[in-house]
């Protein structure tokens, strides 16, 4: 699966998840919503991790004249 759709996903449930926690009424229903939407952003850290160490590698600008990708 695109990791970039997993990402909007992710981002439009947590989004659902905070408005759905504004009208949340008992301490229990908010604290459902509220250990869903940090599991969540949990797991966007993930991608945001992979993409920061992925950075230095970028190849948009790669010519295969330049030779090999060095890795």
């Amino acid at each position: 699966m695109d990791p970039e759709k997993m990402m909007t996903g992710i981002s439009k449930e947590v989004l659902t998840l905070i408005k759905e926690m504004e009208k949340a009424k008992t301490a229990e229903e908010k604290l459902t919503h509220s250990k869903t939407i940090k599991n969540l952003c949990t797991s966007l850290e993930v991608f945001f991790n992979f993409l920061s160490d992925m950075a230095p590698y970028d190849t948009d600008d790669y010519d295969e004249d330049d030779g090999p990708l060095p890795f």
